[in-house]
């Protein structure tokens, strides 16, 4: 496969799974309110800007971290490269980049995306009319996942998709619990509070956790939910989850064997994966929940570095 083919299916499957990521998190906080307007504290919009790990640049073209200005900015900022606005106009791009590979149900689905966003950016949408839109933003990037299984062969570029898709939900999943960490960080006095409580299992609905996880445990705790969200195997949102199967679509494209590598690529999601694998929630911890997610932030970044490196970018002709 071209090498530009596997770049544009890879970042088709990541900027709709981004875009919506970006829409999870943003719809923790939505949620969050409903909760704390009750309770009497105040709104954090902060901290989903905090997230994204773009805070200054925010600063620099928003300044006061209002709700107005947190929504358009992770939303309908065009300027913005992660917006969902932008995240779903560069997937459109990758997709009629390689329309002669994809099949056109996913051509359709991406482009009836794409006009739909537009459309809604057009809009001046209210803070109540948000409530309806983020689920709507999550469930047309679900049927663009759906149609691509269900219409692409399951080959090397369907692959290389997955492991786009699949390292990019990762990467959100972690941002999502760090949302939690920030939102608490102003108000440690709440731990353990019924509204404590209530901020996780706004979390866990976020992340379409919330049934999975009371399917296994009755109790929610953010010992509980860190675990189901960060070391559960068979959760498909979870990060070990995301890992695992990414690892083997990585496995597939090279023809190497599980337990083997033969690439950066694969030396480095395989050892990420087998720490993660092995590590107890207790570590976890001990680390510091926020640290220990940073952490692995850092080191997803460096998985895309090498498989950008390794299948994508164009060798040095000496």
């Amino acid at each position: 496969m071209l090498s530009r083919v596997a770049d544009s299916i890879y970042w088709l499957n990541r900027y709709v799974e981004r875009a919506e990521n970006v829409a999870r998190f943003v719809e923790v906080n939505l949620n969050l309110l409903l909760d704390t307007s009750v309770a009497g504290m105040p709104q954090q919009w902060q901290p989903l800007v905090t997230t994204t790990g773009d805070r200054q640049l925010f600063e620099e073209r928003y300044g006061d971290a209002s709700a107005e200005n947190v929504l358009k900015f992770l939303t309908f900022d065009s300027a913005y490269s992660n917006s969902i606005l932008s995240c779903v106009q560069s997937a459109r791009e990758n997709a009629r980049a390689v329309r002669e590979i994809i099949s056109s149900e996913m051509w359709e689905q991406v482009n009836t995306f794409y006009l739909w966003m537009k459309e809604a950016a057009e809009n001046d949408y209210s803070l109540e009319q948000l409530y309806s839109f983020y689920p709507e933003v999550k469930m047309s990037s679900h049927l663009f996942a759906g149609v691509t299984d269900a219409t692409m062969a399951h080959n090397e570029g369907w692959n290389f998709g997955r492991l786009g898709r699949l390292l990019e939900r990762a990467d959100k999943t972690a941002r999502i619990l760090d949302v939690k960490y920030y939102i608490l960080l102003p108000s440690v006095k709440h731990v353990g509070t019924p509204l404590d409580e209530l901020q996780w299992i706004s979390l866990l609905k976020s992340a379409s956790a919330y049934e999975m996880y009371r399917k296994r445990q009755r109790r929610v705790s953010p010992e509980g939910i860190t675990k189901f969200l960060t070391l559960n195997s068979e959760f498909p949102r979870s990060i070990l989850f995301c890992l695992l199967q990414a690892e083997r679509s990585l496995h597939q494209i090279t023809g190497t064997t599980m337990g083997s590598w033969c690439n950066n690529s694969e030396r480095t999601l395989g050892r990420l994966r087998s720490e993660l694998e092995y590590m107890t929630l207790e570590e976890v911890f001990d680390i510091g929940l926020h640290e220990f997610l940073d952490k692995l932030q850092t080191r997803l970044n460096t998985v895309g570095e090498h498989v950008y490196e390794d299948f994508m970018a164009v060798p040095l002709t000496s």
